[in-house]
């Protein structure tokens, strides 16, 4: 039996204009899935598409069990890590030694197929190795870690990430003189908060500036639009939704006196709210149970 878990993870920056090449920052957070998995003789069917690939992927047959902190469909990258948990465990349980960076390639190709086609490599990357992480194209490099107050705020609106992305492209094929400068702006955001890392109010302003953005974009949802106002009006340095949109989830940065009273803001309005920072160590093997 082997226990692994993985951690889920929030865009800062550059969602939906990662898919276009443009830059994002995505870090991993607090909140982990663990995934525990037995060798087996019987193949034991999940209801996960994901954990049926990795299983398909490795090449055995075992028992799963999942427990996860992470809420799905809600942009905190669920499935990456249920994927890259999953694989990690396998590859502990079966002793298929496997690399981090082959587990990271291989959730994200199980990603892919799953989602048909519209995975981007940044969730399974983020989960797999933890920190911050710069995305550019296919190129993905570490950041220095920065121990940032994020509340996320959880808009209960479940999201369809395939159909935002979908969303995003055929605004840019129908109207690309408006949505090509918009991507171009996020991305420019983005290389702009690089500069910015450990000031949290800038970042706060460069986040309400993605925030709009992505509304035009036609990816926010008024109940996250609620959230995000709320958490500023509470404090909050910025705020702006994470993932794909369309509901799901949104993050505010702020001071770390102010925490308590941000998620406060967001629970008014009918939503849930918790508190995280950084999570440096990426996927891991727990003790078992």
């Amino acid at each position: 039996m082997a226990t692994w878990s993985a951690p889920g993870k929030v865009f800062l920056f550059g969602e939906h204009a990662v898919v276009y090449g443009k830059p994002g920052i995505a870090m991993a957070i607090r909140p982990r899935v663990f995934v525990t998995v037995r060798k087996s003789r019987s193949a034991h069917h999940a209801k996960s598409p994901y954990i049926d690939n990795c299983f398909q992927e490795m090449g055995v047959r075992g028992s799963v069990y999942v427990n996860s902190q992470l809420p799905s469909s809600s942009g905190l990258g669920s499935s990456a890590a249920v994927t890259v948990a999953t694989l990690s465990a396998i590859n502990d349980e079966f002793g298929k030694k496997y690399r981090q960076e082959e587990i990271a390639d291989m959730a994200f190709a199980i990603e892919k197929k799953v989602q048909k086609g519209r995975a981007s490599p940044t969730d399974t990357t983020v989960s797999t190795f933890g920190g911050l992480v710069l995305i550019t194209g296919t190129a993905r490099r570490r950041l220095a870690p920065q121990n940032f107050h994020l509340v996320v705020g959880n808009s209960m609106v479940q999201h369809n990430t395939a159909r935002m992305v979908e969303l995003v492209a055929m605004m840019r094929k129908t109207n690309p003189q408006v949505c090509n400068p918009v991507l171009d702006a996020i991305g420019a955001i983005s290389l702009s908060a690089l500069h910015h890392m450990t000031d949290p109010q800038k970042l706060g302003e460069l986040m309400n500036m993605n925030h709009a953005l992505l509304e035009v974009l036609g990816v926010g949802h008024t109940q996250l639009s609620r959230l995000v106002l709320a958490s500023r009006m509470a404090g909050a340095y910025g705020a702006k939704l994470t993932g794909a949109g369309g509901g799901g989830c949104m993050i505010a940065i702020c001071p770390k006196h102010l925490k308590s009273k941000v998620a406060g803001a967001i629970e008014s309005c009918d939503a849930r709210a918790f508190s995280t920072t950084i999570d440096t160590e990426g996927a891991r093997k727990e003790k078992d149970a």
